[in-house]
């Protein structure tokens, strides 16, 4: 399986540079409460949780902005089709030359 990836993710970045910014979340009592026993659960303070599942959502929200993956046979076939020359587009072409509505 191959993987593209289009961007670099955060959370490798998180883990190389100090942490220098604030995040701060208000939040009622019965959500501090959840939040500090699953963070107590999972062996993390609070904040700890709340990076680790905040860089997880993330990522996973950006995924398909981020990465696709591709069988060995369509990677081949993708790269065949980025090494196509480009084929004359004369509607693209008249509708670029055009002016639009805003000129």
């Amino acid at each position: 399986m191959m993987a593209l990836y289009l961007l670099m993710g955060v959370a490798m970045t998180a883990v190389i540079h100090s942490k220098s910014e604030r995040i701060d979340v208000r939040v009622s009592m019965p959500v501090k409460q959840l939040l500090q026993e699953a963070a107590r659960v999972a062996h993390k303070n609070v904040s700890e949780f709340l990076l680790d599942a905040g860089i997880i959502a993330a990522n996973q929200t950006l995924a398909d902005r981020n990465r696709f993956e591709l069988s060995d046979e369509k990677w081949l076939a993708f790269q065949a089709a980025l090494d196509q020359p480009v084929g004359a587009k004369p509607k693209l072409k008249k509708l670029l030359s055009e002016p639009g509505l805003l000129d």
